[in-house]
């Protein structure tokens, strides 16, 4: 069970945890964005998700319910970096928006920075090792992780 990335020149990425922020990241106005349950419940046979959020609109546990996933409530950005060194930097992805994302952006072995509706913090952008134009986009790189080898190799 793991995403494997493999750039060239690059050593080997080998996933076995995907942490995703929910407020603008996975949601909009606190309601889940259309085909991300479906790529997650995907991912979710491959990896181990868990999404960290401090739930500004108090939306997350009952939106995400059904799916195959772990819901953590944190208060700020230093709480996703602490579950982040927890899991094991060196074999987790983490997607996000907003400037609580930026350590565990910084401190995943693949940090993914999603443009959505709700923003994106100019911060985050600066560190993340890849940009997509929405979370599905980010999804999907996971999916099929050969979609990652144009944008990572020197």
């Amino acid at each position: 069970m793991a995403v494997v990335i493999a750039v060239p020149g690059r050593p080997e990425i080998e996933l076995t945890e995907l942490v995703l922020d929910y407020t603008g990241t996975l949601s909009r106005d606190g309601v889940l964005l259309a085909g991300v349950a479906e790529r997650i419940t995907a991912l979710a046979a491959r990896l181990r998700v868990t999404v960290m959020t401090a739930d500004t609109r108090g939306t997350a546990r009952r939106e995400l319910a059904s799916l195959p996933l772990t819901v953590e409530l944190v208060r700020d950005g230093e709480a996703k970096a602490g579950l982040v060194r927890m899991l094991g930097p060196d074999r987790t992805a983490a997607i996000g928006n907003g400037r609580n994302d930026v350590a565990m952006v910084r401190l995943a072995t693949l940090g993914i920075a999603v443009l959505g509706a709700e923003g994106t913090a100019g911060e985050l952008i600066r560190v993340a090792d890849v940009v997509t134009a929405d979370v599905n986009d980010a999804l999907d790189l996971l999916a099929d992780p050969v979609r990652l080898v144009a944008t990572l190799r020197d």
